[in-house]
């Protein structure tokens, strides 16, 4: 049995990653200061003799002195464009930049391995398609999403840092987009908008032409690959891109969930957010040599799923429409 600590853990991939963990046999903590994640999203193990949680904003040091812990997941920061673009700009930065160092630092005191969850959001608008890990990406690094990319880019530089300084032993993935169970239904990312806007009735809301396009992975092979690369061989760092490397444009996603759900909802048109990128795809040559994994689950059975949990969800998200 490991200890493992997972921040972020009420969150959509923290939870989910909490779940599999503790099926898995492991002693999990769970820190989260619940500002985007969710209490009901672990409520199946909130009483699990090996589960603990602790509410903590990870902006402030944490110190754990009761056991040892032997594997740290940093999932902390706000992964919703309506949470990073708005008044949580500035704490997004100072989770991903003071979340990093403070946990960077627990996991040199215990002598922990530590994952970093880095985004494909650190390629930015990107020059290369599809995109490597040795793509250094084109950012701009005022704008309305600087705080989510160049916060996360900065706690990669803070990990290899780390890493070469202080001899921590880390894990760097980029993680491409993601769906699934405990999604939050209002996070304003693409497949659950466009899901909770079908099963409401209401229209279909792309910005821009449609034509930009995402690879989209369900939860449960992100999973996987997350705890591949914590487990991997000591040495082996990263980035390593995490993702599923089918691309579809957002009008076809639009048009897949509505044939799905049926209903009255049209598909309307409206402009494009400020430096929201027009392509993304991940070349995940680097996992599937280092780490043996590729994605197993195709985007109409991933979508039934999805659909079939926001179902569950549905007086949730009426109300806040």
């Amino acid at each position: 049995m490991k200890t493992i600590l997972v921040t972020g853990g009420t969150g959509f991939l923290g939870s989910n990653l909490c779940i599999r963990l503790i099926n898995e046999g492991n002693r999990v903590i769970c820190v989260d200061n619940n500002y985007t994640g969710r209490l009901s999203n672990i409520e199946s193990i909130i009483n699990h003799p090996n589960f603990r949680f602790i509410e903590h904003d990870i902006c402030e040091p944490l110190e754990i002195n009761d056991e040892k812990i032997d594997q740290i997941y940093n999932m902390a920061c706000p992964a919703s464009p309506p949470a990073y673009q708005g008044s949580y700009s500035i704490k997004t930065t100072k989770t991903c930049v003071f979340g990093a160092i403070n946990m960077l630092e627990l996991a040199k005191k215990h002598g922990a391995t530590i994952l970093q969850t880095s985004t494909s959001e650190v390629y930015g608008e990107p020059l290369v398609h599809p995109q490597v890990e040795s793509y250094r990406g084109n950012v701009n690094p005022n704008g309305i999403r600087a705080c989510y990319d160049e916060g996360k880019r900065c706690a990669e530089s803070l990990f290899f840092d780390y890493h070469r300084h202080e001899g921590v032993d880390i894990k760097v993935i980029r993680i491409f987009n993601t769906y699934g169970p405990n999604m939050d239904p209002n996070d304003g990312r693409v497949v659950s908008n466009f899901i909770c806007q079908a099963l409401s009735g209401q229209d279909i809301t792309i910005y821009g032409d449609g034509h930009q396009t995402r690879s989209f992975c369900y939860v449960d092979d992100l999973i996987e690959v997350i705890i591949r690369m914590m487990n991997s061989e000591k040495g082996f760092t990263g980035p390593v891109n995490t993702g599923n490397p089918g691309e579809f444009t957002i009008k076809e996603l639009a048009e897949m969930v509505v044939a799905k759900i049926g209903g009255t909802s049209k598909v309307v048109y409206k402009d494009l957010p400020s430096d929201d990128p027009t392509q993304r795809r991940p070349d995940i040559t680097l996992a599937k040599t280092k780490l043996g994994w590729e994605p197993k689950i195709k985007l109409s059975e991933g979508l039934d799923k999805t659909i079939a949990y926001f179902k569950t969800q549905i007086n949730l998200f009426k109300k806040a429409m």
